[in-house]
């Protein structure tokens, strides 16, 4: 049987590429000399793509007008209009579950790191200000008795929320609907939770109907012992709003592990007291990355071997 060919745009994890070019006839666009000619070659030629990020719409399937599926790799796919890939019968994959307990540790790590302020914390130690100063000052927030609101109560949310309950955390939560298998306090608005807690988690995907969800309002109802805390994605957040709020006192601190404009991070970010930055690190460990890798690898063996995808994205029903 003549190996299916597939394109990569973008590289992808060695485990990956290597499962790939076992089963695959495997076009890799990033090596080319001249992307552009590659594609014209083969675009036709091309009945899957293995993705990691960049833009995939109506005029990226033109190119490759025979692909049958896009298996991406994360558990986001805002980089992929799934409304042009229904209309061109292109079914779309992602990698949910494998990285959710990675994810919901790091938002838990990432929240304490925030509210004790335990990177500054660590760098008054290696600076020699231990020694030379005294102690690190005490921090003027604290996790006992916190209200969290998690915006995006999906898979990740709710292991975030299982989590927070272990610190006594008491949990809201905000999304499109409410869950009535669900038992934690639901707000119609995320103005209303935001003013309802004092620890905003943000959970939920990018894209159009979340494009700076997080604004200078939502961020006001927080208040001034509040704390923001996004690995979600970094446009639900307005980060001029963000850092407006922090300047002025109208929240206490934040901690992010993704940004408007990554990896690029506004330097007023960076230079503000109270914030925690990671370099979006929520699923980056070897073995989550392994295990999202595969499943890219079992969506496309399973789509040309039984015509069924593991794990479709939900608007592919």
């Amino acid at each position: 049987m003549t190996p299916v060919e597939i394109l990569m745009p973008r590289p992808m994890p060695l485990l990956v590429q290597e499962k790939l070019d076992a089963e695959f006839v495997v076009h890799k666009l990033f090596e080319a000399d001249d992307p552009d000619a590659l594609l014209r070659e083969v675009g036709a030629k091309v009945r899957g793509v293995a993705a990691m990020g960049g833009k995939m719409d109506a005029a990226f399937l033109a190119k490759v007008p025979n692909a049958e599926i896009i298996a991406s790799f994360g558990v986001g796919y805002d980089h992929i209009n799934t409304g042009d890939c229904l209309a061109a019968e292109v079914m779309v994959t992602h990698t949910p579950d494998v990285l959710t307990s990675e994810v919901a540790d790091t938002a838990l790590g990432l929240l304490l790191m925030t509210v004790r302020e335990l990177g500054q914390a660590e760098k008054w130690l290696r600076d020699g200000k231990w020694t030379g100063e005294g102690p690190y000052p005490l921090t003027q927030a604290t996790l006992q008795g916190r209200k969290l609101g998690i915006f995006g109560l999906g898979r990740i949310g709710k292991a975030i929320a299982r989590r927070a309950e272990a610190f006594d955390l008491e949990v809201h939560y905000y999304g499109r609907n409410r869950q009535e298998d669900v038992d934690y306090p639901y707000h119609p608005t995320l103005k209303e939770m935001a003013a309802a807690c004092d620890t905003l988690m943000v959970v939920a995907p990018g894209g159009a109907s979340t494009q700076h969800a997080v604004n200078a309002e939502v961020l006001e109802a927080l208040g001034p012992e509040g704390i923001l805390i996004n690995i979600g994605r970094g446009t639900v957040v307005d980060e001029e709003a963000l850092i407006s709020a922090l300047e002025k006192g109208t929240i206490h601190g934040a901690g992010l592990d993704v940004f408007e404009n990554e990896p690029n991070v506004p330097e007023k970010l960076m230079q503000l007291p109270r914030v925690t930055l990671l370099p979006h690190v929520g699923s980056a460990s070897q073995a989550t990355r392994n295990a999202m890798g595969q499943l890219v690898v079992d969506n496309l063996k399973s789509w040309f071997e039984t015509g069924k995808a593991v794990t479709p994205v939900p608007e592919m029903g």
